[in-house]
């Protein structure tokens, strides 16, 4: 188990270089510090604001899940979506 969490912590990191990276190859004036590296995992360093903390963590007319983070490098939980899906199994699985 050990092993595995060092495996993930390892790639974390490289996935934070490799974004960082990424930004400081554009000329200063095309940085945006926000996008996807690798290709599918999402970064934004740029400082956040309430509106994408929400959109983030907290946004009922999105049905997403997982959602861009509204800070640093993966993906965040978007709570309401979250909620209504663990109903949907309840209801499905455990209410008759």
């Amino acid at each position: 188990m050990k092993k595995l969490a060092n495996m993930i912590r390892l790639a974390a990191v490289t996935l934070v270089a490799a974004s960082i990276a990424q930004e400081l190859r554009k000329p200063p004036e095309e940085r945006t510090w926000h996008g996807k590296v690798a290709g599918f995992v999402p970064y934004d360093y740029r400082v956040p604001t309430v509106e994408r903390l929400r959109e983030a963590y907290w946004d009922p007319d999105n049905p997403r899940v997982f959602t861009e983070r509204a800070f640093g490098l993966g993906w965040g939980v978007n709570f309401p979506a979250l909620f209504s899906r663990l109903k949907e199994l309840y209801q499905e699985y455990c209410a008759h």
